[in-house]
């Protein structure tokens, strides 16, 4: 499989592939590096030096984002269990089935998707289910009502099923998928405090990002208020979470290992009550949701109250709430002046996140990287020329680059909280510089270079 890379001053995408020695690549037939010439070698060591310093650099821009997709799903449970998460299969409909899949796959082509998958195929049902009570046909509205609710039912036992798989694999590979999780989520979150929180976006239904946050002691902050049954809060203030350091007042500091966390698409976990969308205390990993839907305050709510993306509950001013209020954190965090987001197993099939990406680049001093295992579809490279951005978009595409855990191990800037760390590096910095001015200068004075003395 052939990887492609662009950083720092790369003039286009770098197509490079294994070469004959283990561990080694060259480029691509017909591609160019101004740093590599055309039948050499190299290895992970020559793509650290060219990748990790440009990715720390951007990591310190005053505003950073993580979209994370279902490849971040992806790539943890293969290290647990050794093979992808459950994917989104075709929704079990009867009802007017050749209708549905027609106005799927329309609305999948005009994101670029050759076929409709189920989020294309329940929106069509959504929206046949409200022409169907709007014309009165209150039996066929039923059968589908129902035929919904399976739908959703089944795909929620598919989310779990897979939170499930690297919740209860082997002790040795299940720690092993957790760590590489924290250290990829901590080398995001690890923000000196005169810097902008870490925003992390999400198209995910599962709550692999929230463990591993609990795992690495990360505090998410989102829009739910409330402990026992947290509540969605549209007028959520920008919340922070400060100390005060011992022996000074009145000067509150950030607290470290503090994120903002927002899931655009809603979540397994969230479900519509009779005025609020709350978020229940369903285990990680659980058989089944349907047996948390009976609590108190939720009574009556089932599969089709679930708060998945698009969800057709109709008793509401409008069927977008609240995934509005989502998108406009989204559009809020990353459209404005030197800000970085990264995108990690995002496929660029999501044209309402693609408008706010697009939207973002008309900022020249915001950039893109994309970190992505593989583009089977092509979607990725289509929109990097469809973007028409380059010198504000960095790639990292293919199983040399974005390998979880190739990519928490050698490329990825490492977590790095502590103020000791920096002041070491500035430190070392200076003495290394004094001395490469200073030893010459002693020389020609007749003097040892030992004897220069360092302030």
């Amino acid at each position: 499989m052939s990887n492609t890379l662009k950083v720092r001053d790369d003039h286009a995408p770098i197509c490079f592939e294994a070469a004959g020695d283990e561990g080694k690549f060259k480029l691509c037939e017909g591609a160019e590096a101004s740093w590599l010439s055309q039948n050499q070698t190299f290895g992970i060591k020559e793509l650290r030096s060219r990748v990790e310093p440009w990715l720390t650099a951007l990591f310190q821009s005053e505003h950073l984002s993580l979209l994370a997709s279902s490849g971040l799903t992806h790539a943890v449970h293969n290290l647990a269990v050794d093979k992808s998460a459950a994917g989104m299969g075709e929704a079990a409909l009867t009802s007017y089935k050749t209708e549905i899949q027609s106005a799927a796959k329309a609305a999948a082509n005009k994101t670029g998707r050759q076929a409709g998958n189920l989020e294309d195929q329940l929106r069509a049902a959504n929206e046949l289910l409200r022409g169907l009570e709007i014309l009165g046909k209150s039996e066929e509205a039923k059968t589908l009502s129902a035929e919904l609710t399976d739908t959703l039912n089944a795909f929620a036992k598919s989310i779990l099923e897979s939170e499930a798989g690297i919740a209860t694999a082997g002790d040795d590979k299940r720690e092993q998928a957790f760590n590489v999780l924290v250290t990829f989520l901590m080398s995001f979150a690890s923000r000196t405090g005169v810097r902008d929180r870490l925003n992390i976006f999400t198209t995910n239904y599962d709550r692999l990002i929230e463990a591993g946050a609990e795992l690495a002691g990360l505090h998410l902050l989102d829009r739910f208020l409330g402990n026992l049954m947290p509540i969605f809060r549209s007028s959520r203030l920008d919340l922070d979470m400060h100390y005060n350091p011992p022996g000074i007042r009145g000067e509150p500091r950030y607290l470290e290992g503090v994120a903002r966390f927002t899931k655009l698409h809603g979540s397994v976990d969230w479900v519509q009550t009779a005025t609020d969308i709350r978020r229940i205390g369903l285990p990680f990993g659980a058989d089944d949701v349907e047996p948390y839907l009976k609590a108190p305050g939720i009574k009556g709510a089932n599969a089709h109250k679930l708060m998945i993306y698009p969800n057709a509950a109709k008793d509401r001013e409008t069927s977008d709430y609240p995934y509005v209020e989502l998108f406009r954190d989204l559009a809020a965090a990353v459209c404005r002046p030197n800000s970085t987001l990264i995108t990690y197993g995002y496929s660029f099939g999501d044209e309402h996140v693609n408008r706010v990406i697009r939207d973002m680049l008309t900022i020249p001093s915001t950039h893109l990287v994309v970190i992505a295992y593989d583009d089977p579809l092509g979607r990725i490279m289509q929109t990097y020329q469809d973007l028409g951005r380059p010198s504000q978009i960095s790639l990292l595409i293919g199983p040399a680059l974005a390998d979880m855990k190739t990519l928490t191990e050698s490329f990825l800037p490492k977590a790095a909280i502590d103020k000791t760390t920096f002041r070491m590096s500035e430190l070392l910095k200076q003495r290394f510089g004094t001395e490469a001015h200073a030893a010459p200068a002693a020389e020609k004075q007749g003097g040892d270079s030992d004897e220069v003395s360092f302030l």
